[in-house]
């Protein structure tokens, strides 16, 4: 059965509920879980979701990493790298910045824009299923970054409904 991904308000108990006010994007979507898949760890969830992303995405990134290159914007290939070389945990080219039981928190700080993306685990309300919610909360700094984010933006909700839709259909693998 497939799950329905909603668009969700931003959870105010949130770890980056505080970047919510003065956010240029800031949107989050659920879908429900099983108690039995959201007992795999919120790591496990979080590497399933942004882990695996689908060809075409890779597609799209490989454009904006050329497009945006002449601006100063990191590719997602220097992100990756520059997580590695610093030690830090890191799904894909998303740097962990924090963790907790129920709440994966990934993001990274630029000259142009700062983002994070939360990934929660919060219970329905009936108690027999959790959902995940993914969060993603952007603040530009300049011109360059609200340039950016303009050309993302159109594809950024496409791109997280399409990742929690493969997650689902993978069981979380």
């Amino acid at each position: 059965m497939r799950k329905r991904i909603r668009q969700v308000h931003c959870p105010s108990n949130s770890a980056i509920s505080s970047w919510l006010p003065g956010a240029d994007l800031a949107d989050a979507f659920a879908v429900e879980i099983t108690k039995t898949d959201a007992a795999r760890g919120i790591e496990t969830l979080a590497r399933s979701v942004l882990g695996h992303p689908a060809p075409w995405f890779r597609v799209l990134l490989s454009i904006r990493d050329v497009a945006m290159r002449p601006l100063g914007v990191r590719s997602s290939r220097q992100l990756q790298q520059n997580a590695v070389a610093a030690g830090k945990n890191h799904i894909d080219f998303f740097r962990i910045i924090a963790q907790s039981d129920a709440e994966i928190v990934l993001g990274e700080d630029d000259r142009h824009l700062d983002f994070r993306i939360s990934l929660l685990l919060r219970p329905v309300r009936d108690g027999e299923r959790d959902e995940l919610v993914a969060t993603t909360v952007v603040r530009c700094h300049n011109l360059t970054g609200r340039i950016y984010l303009g050309i993302i933006a159109p594809v950024h909700r496409q791109v997280i409904r399409s990742n929690l839709a493969a997650a689902t259909r993978r069981n979380w693998q």
